[in-house]
């Protein structure tokens, strides 16, 4: 692979002139609406463009960033999540498809689906734990 190419879920591709501007480790420390507190760890890849059209980054360069990153933030093995521009900034999942990076749509849930009294047949595929379509939160 002589070519570094992110795209999107619905086949859309990143522009090739593509920056990544930071890679960092986030931490998450929450309560989810049953009481449970949790953490969560994960590291995050932020793409942007700028109006550079002829830059290109290199696979070379993409392994130096990210070893370099790793060393320094002593990264782990770890959920990797993308931050892209569309609309807003948009968090993506990652997954390697076909010499491609493809930026997967992330859902929210419901992590305490238990505790919302609602039937499990019943509890909407994908959709958030909200007031209009729960009473757990």
């Amino acid at each position: 692979m002589n070519k570094v190419t992110f795209k999107l879920e619905n086949g859309e591709k990143i522009p090739d002139h593509f920056h990544i501007t930071e890679i960092g480790l986030v931490s998450k420390n929450f309560i989810d609406c049953g009481g449970k507190i949790r953490t969560e760890s994960l590291i995050n890849f932020q793409l942007w463009n700028a109006n550079d059209l002829e830059h290109r980054l290199k696979p070379s360069k993409l392994l130096n960033i990210i070893k370099l990153s790793e060393r320094k933030l002593e990264i782990e093995d770890l959920e990797v999540e993308v931050e892209y521009q569309a609309d807003t900034i948009g968090k993506y999942g990652l997954k390697f498809e076909n010499n491609n990076f493809i930026l997967t749509n992330k859902k929210t849930d419901c992590l305490a689906k238990d505790n919302c009294g609602i039937p499990k047949e019943q509890i909407p595929f994908n959709k958030p734990c909200s007031a209009e379509n729960s009473d757990c939160c």
